[in-house]
């Protein structure tokens, strides 16, 4: 099977130059970035209209990366932070959610082509989603994210796949790199008057940049659509993913700073890893009158997770959905009104660890999940520079399971809260926009948070006094283009009660939650873009988070960990598409604290990189991905903990991740 992995990237590489010569003539009008101009439009259009944070991140912004994981396509997009931890897992965090899940992904509603990977309690695995197959990406931060259904305090990020009329013809590309590295994709794109189709093919393996970090991922996405008449159409999708991820596990601090290549010894004894592998099929169907469109349909994901860790942990789940969203506009009046069912069932068994392999069975459990919510807006514009924005989303939701084998208990616990929304988009001018929202957001525990691990050795119980996460949030900012610059500035202020924070128990069972009391998320989300001349653009991210507890009977005023209160990256690019270099720089002045008791934080740091393109030929580029040149030793992700050991200690708290190392990949790609 190895063999398989590492042939299918050499095979696209070895496809792209034979391509050279047989297909120079029929690409010379034909561009090398998937991105379809008109799409990515559309989407800057929807933006445009939002009230509130929000983005739109196109495949040519990362083209020249080597596209590992979302972190190498979000990396510019403001306010998203993104941490890699080790192979295709990092960490996600818009506004601090999911601020102390030291594992998945919580607080953030992720999509493909407008349907949710999470699962039917809301958590999931972002790995599901392949960044080289994306068009482009659409970030709603906070509130903003209503057109998603998502009520949560991160957003939603949706990732947008090509289609046969937007990609026509064939795409190809292959990245070799550092550590073993190889990836291919292959993708194809036909279209007539009434019926298109899109698919696309991608591999991966890679040895890591530390010990015990192999990955391996076999992916495909196609859509079929269907144009019936000019009032409606239908696209179908399918994804599959086969992914094989080893995890090293964390590291004492002086170890994430002296010997970062190295794996701790409990993932080495217990061949800890993460094996998925997931089937998702979906259906859009769309009705246009006009003044009315009418979008519906549904999706099924079937999902196997085999986990090595402290356990086995071997779960295989079936999602079942629908959704619908109306729109309709009339004179100065916008409306908007949607909805989605979720609702999911798990057969979840844990083993004793074995070197990786199962030992004898300690639980046995059906799990079962719903989540669903019903969303509405009006938008009305009084005049043609002010429109005012009203709108709430409302969620309800339950967890429950049938344990068939432990001392476990049954049970279950059901969730429901109403989200309002109140917004304003002021435009001055053509190319300049003011905006502010109030909003109230809600995040329901998941499995993993309403049944916890206790007791010696660990069981489920039901933690049945688990509560949602509840903010309110208000933000004002800024986005247009004067000139030679363009910006993108919100400044926001979120008040939470109960948020659902994380402490590592010990080194083998993994973290507990609890509802803290009062928290504050504040910030800066900003982005700068200054492009002088055609040949020169920098464009610049920051973000100032603070997060902290608020009068805390047990933490006080201390800062939340794991999310440093500045983060900066910058990138200047120079030259055309002829011909180009972008040096690039990743700034965390201070790092976060590791700790609730704030004890410990971990150094600053600045990683130093480049990535550069040239035109083979017509039809073919070559680019370059350099990361981490001066090969700093630093500290990125942290899982947090109420207390962590200091410095130097010898049974130092293994808590820490380090950065990636120096790097360096190159490939081509060719579109013919």
């Amino acid at each position: 099977m190895n063999n398989v992995y590492r042939a299918a990237p050499l095979l696209a590489l070895a496809t792209c130059l034979a391509a050279l010569p047989a297909h120079a003539d029929e690409a010379a009008n034909s561009t090398i970035i998937v991105t379809a101009p008109e799409r990515t439009d559309e989407a800057e259009a929807r933006v445009q209209m939002t009230a509130g944070g929000a983005d739109v991140v196109s495949y040519e912004d990362y083209a020249d990366k080597s596209v590992v994981s979302l972190r190498d396509t979000l990396a510019f997009s403001p306010g998203v932070y993104l941490q890699p931890r080790y192979g295709q897992e990092v960490r996600i965090s818009i506004r601090g959610s999911g601020l102390s899940r030291g594992f998945h992904m919580r607080g953030l509603t992720l999509l493909q082509d407008g349907v949710p990977i999470n699962l039917a309690d809301d958590n999931g695995d972002f790995q599901e989603l392949e960044p080289i197959f994306f068009d482009h990406l659409e970030v709603y931060r906070g509130a903003n994210a209503l057109r998603f259904g998502s009520g949560t305090l991160g957003g939603a990020v949706n990732g947008v796949t090509p289609t046969g009329r937007t990609a026509e013809g064939f795409y190809l590309r292959g990245d070799v790199g550092s550590f073993d590295s190889y990836r291919g994709l292959v993708s194809a794109g036909v279209a007539s008057d009434r019926v298109d189709g899109w698919a696309a093919i991608s591999a991966d393996t890679s040895d890591g940049d530390r010990d015990h970090v192999k990955r391996r991922s076999f992916r495909f996405h196609g859509n079929v659509g269907l144009k019936f008449s000019d009032t409606v159409s239908t696209r179908f999708y399918a994804s599959y993913n086969d992914i094989k991820q080893e995890i090293p596990g964390a590291l004492t601090f002086d170890q994430a700073l002296t010997t970062p290549r190295a794996a701790s010894a409990a993932a080495v004894a217990g061949d800890q890893a993460r094996d998925i592998v997931s089937l998702r099929l979906q259906n859009r169907t769309s009705f246009d009158w006009g003044a009315f469109r009418l979008d519906v349909g549904g999706f099924v994901n079937a999902k196997s997770l085999y986990h090595p860790i402290f356990q086995v942990i071997d779960q295989d789940s079936v999602d079942l959905g629908g959704f619908f969203r109306a729109d309709y506009a009339t004179g100065p009046v916008e409306v908007t009104l949607g909805g989605e069912l979720r609702r999911g069932k798990t057969r979840a068994r844990q083993f004793v660890n074995i070197a990786g392999r199962t030992g004898a069975l300690l639980f046995d459990a059906d799990q079962r999940a719903r989540t669903a919510n019903l969303y509405g807006e009006v938008r009305v514009r009084p005049t043609r520079q002010l429109t005012l924005i009203a709108g709430g989303v409302y969620a309800d939701g339950y967890r429950k399971r049938d344990v068939k084998l432990s001392t476990a208990l049954d049970g279950g616990i059901s969730f429901d809260a109403f989200s309002p929304k109140f917004g304003l988009l002021f435009e001055p001018g053509e190319t300049v926009q003011f905006f502010a929202n109030y909003s109230r957001s809600a995040e329901f525990p998941g499995f993993g948070e309403v049944f916890q691990n206790i007791g010696t050795p660990p069981i489920s119980q039901v933690v049945s006094t688990i509560r949602p996460q509840r903010a309110w949030t208000a933000e004002i900012g800024t986005r247009g283009t004067l000139g030679i610059v363009t910006w993108d500035l919100a400044l926001y202020r979120a008040t939470l009660k109960g948020e659902l924070l994380q402490f590592t128990t010990n080194a083998s069972v993994p973290a507990a939650t609890f509802n803290a009391d009062r928290t504050l998320h504040q910030g800066v989300e900003a982005g700068l873009e200054i492009a002088p001349t055609d040949w020169l653009r920098l464009r610049q991210v920051y973000s100032y988070s603070d997060f902290r507890f608020r009068d805390d009977d047990q933490f006080g005023n201390n800062r939340l960990p794991v999310v440093p209160r500045h983060t900066y990256r910058a990138e200047l690019r120079i030259g055309s598409d002829a011909l180009h270099i972008a040096p690039n720089v990743e700034w965390v002045p201070d790092g976060p604290f590791a700790d609730y008791r704030n004890l410990v934080s971990t150094p600053g740091y600045a990683l130093i990189g480049v990535t550069g393109g040239a035109r083979v030929a017509e039809g073919v580029d070559a680019f370059v991905d350099v990361r981490n040149i001066t090969g700093k030793k630093a500290i990125g992700d942290i899982s947090a903990a109420i207390t962590v050991t200091p410095p130097n200690v010898l049974s130092g708290s293994a808590v820490y991740y380090p950065v990636e190392r120096r790097a360096v990949s190159a490939g081509l790609r060719a579109r013919f």
